[in-house]
């Protein structure tokens, strides 16, 4: 993600955050062998967002099949109706008589469990069912879940725009980091990823953009259905379907990737105008951090704003202006966040220090400022500045896109060159990208890592950058 001022104002906050602790399953004590069944957790067991995923279940696959209805013109509210059939193939990883999927401010009215009608409810952010016959570890199950109801504009722990953005034209699908729940019964949390596709339903007129490859559209009765695969793993935070007034521009990249950018004519042509530049982008930042991961790449920049950009996989979203340090950004996501996505939300400099880091990579590539220049800007910070006093690797909930995460996150990589030196420091980053490509990773995995490939002991290195909240004088 690329932050708004709003987000960034925010650095020194802290939050209390609980842990749930999944629930366990074994033999009966009086029948070893047999399965003893339980309730799935209602998270996945992030401390910083307790009910984000679910526990006893892993999603394998998303099939989302969404008909919205856009808001009425002014002074009408602004709200939007959505109506879904969510199929949803999964995985039981613990003995089950209930599990849950996220689902928040959208109503479900039937529940199938491999074609047969199921018993279900929902409470707060939860939606809960309870299969029969029930589910023993290893069972792959198809669940159809029908759902709907008023779409708004919901808000993030922060106060920021996500999830399902309705707008006049349409609406805004960003989601990071639990407001996928907003819009689908989902698994809320990286952790799960899974493959998705889409059939998005539109009055006629409206474009439907989601992740990955167009397959097509077709137009009758005064809709039009917008059909996207997207096969690659994917945390759910990145999946978007995103509707407005667009124009479509696809064509191949220099290293062969299909580009599909949607942009909205709304805009000034030079709002859009860096996008040119992504192929060039693609191959330099292929030539850093390995082959591009995904089946596809491109772009959505919408007239209306949720006040920052995201790197949606494979599509990243701009409001308003894609700026070419922003383009640079949420490009480099795509291995960074999108391929190698946080183990826990608290990892999330990772994501971030590396698109950020990755842009100054371009920057000196253009013959602008180098990243030892950048990283001078940022050591420039007077000591006392509130800046340093944001434990990076554990900023708190509050503080996930504060400015630290991005520039100290951006530093420490630039540090950690020097100190290892440019061949060690780039092959960490496209063995972090390989190992852990399609997957999730941690701060200590990295940390690992880095240690295994420099043959260096660098705890004290990481101690000083990363858990430190202090400007950094000696490492």
């Amino acid at each position: 993600m690329n932050t708004s001022p709003i987000r960034l104002a925010l650095g020194g906050a802290t939050a209390l955050a609980l842990t749930l602790t999944p629930a366990l399953a074994g033999a009966a004590p009086d029948r070893p062998g047999e399965p003893r069944y339980s309730e799935g957790a209602a998270g996945a067991g992030d401390p910083y967002f307790p009910l984000a995923g679910n526990g006893g279940i892993d999603v394998l696959h998303y099939d989302l099949d969404l008909t919205y209805q856009l808001p009425e013109p002014e002074p009408a509210p602004l709200e939007g109706q959505l109506d879904g059939v969510a199929t949803i193939e999964l995985r039981a990883t613990q003995d089950l008589d209930r599990f849950n999927l996220d689902l928040r401010g959208l109503t479900a009215t039937e529940v199938l469990v491999d074609g047969r009608a199921m018993s279900f409810d929902q409470v707060e952010n939860e939606l809960r069912i309870s299969p029969r016959p029930k589910l023993q570890t290893g069972d792959e199950v198809t669940v159809e879940i029908t759902y709907g109801g008023t779409t708004t504009r919901p808000t993030d722990i922060e106060g920021a725009l996500y999830g399902w953005v309705t707008t006049r034209d349409g609406a805004m699908v960003v989601s990071e980091p639990d407001g996928s729940a907003t819009w689908f019964p989902v698994s809320d949390h990286p952790t799960d990823k899974a493959s998705y596709a889409y059939e998005i339903t539109v009055p006629e007129g409206s474009v439907a953009v989601a992740n990955g490859l167009l397959e097509g559209s077709e137009t009758a009765d005064g809709w039009t259905t917008w059909t996207w695969d997207a096969p690659d793993p994917m945390a759910a935070y990145l999946a978007t379907a995103t509707v407005g007034d667009f124009e479509l521009n696809s064509y191949v990249a220099a290293n062969g990737t299909p580009i599909i950018d949607a942009v909205d004519p709304a805009l000034p042509p030079a709002n859009s105008a860096s996008l040119a530049l992504t192929s060039d982008m693609l191959v330099f930042f292929e030539e850093a951090f390995g082959p591009y991961p995904f089946n596809s790449y491109g772009a959505i920049v919408d007239d209306d704003s949720v006040g920052y950009a995201l790197e949606t996989q494979t599509r990243s979203f701009f409001s308003r202006n894609a700026r070419e340090g922003t383009v640079a950004h949420e490009l480099a996501h795509q291995w960074m966040g999108d391929h190698v996505s946080p183990g826990r939300w608290a990892d999330i400099w990772l994501n971030e220090g590396w698109a950020s880091y990755a842009s100054w990579m371009w920057s000196e590539e253009q013959g602008r400022d180098t990243t030892q220049q950048s990283f001078d800007e940022v050591m420039a910070i007077p000591a006392d500045d509130d800046f340093w006093s944001v434990v990076v690797a554990d900023p708190g909930p509050l503080c996930l896109f504060c400015g630290p995460i991005y520039d100290r996150g951006a530093a420490t990589l630039h540090a950690l060159r020097v100190e290892i030196g440019d061949d060690a420091f780039f092959e960490l980053a496209q063995t972090w990208v390989a190992e852990f490509g399609g997957g999730t990773a941690t701060t200590a995995d990295f940390m690992a890592l880095a240690k295994e490939v420099s043959g260096q002991e660098l705890d004290a290195f990481f101690q000083v950058w990363l858990y430190e909240p202090v400007k950094p004088t000696t490492w």
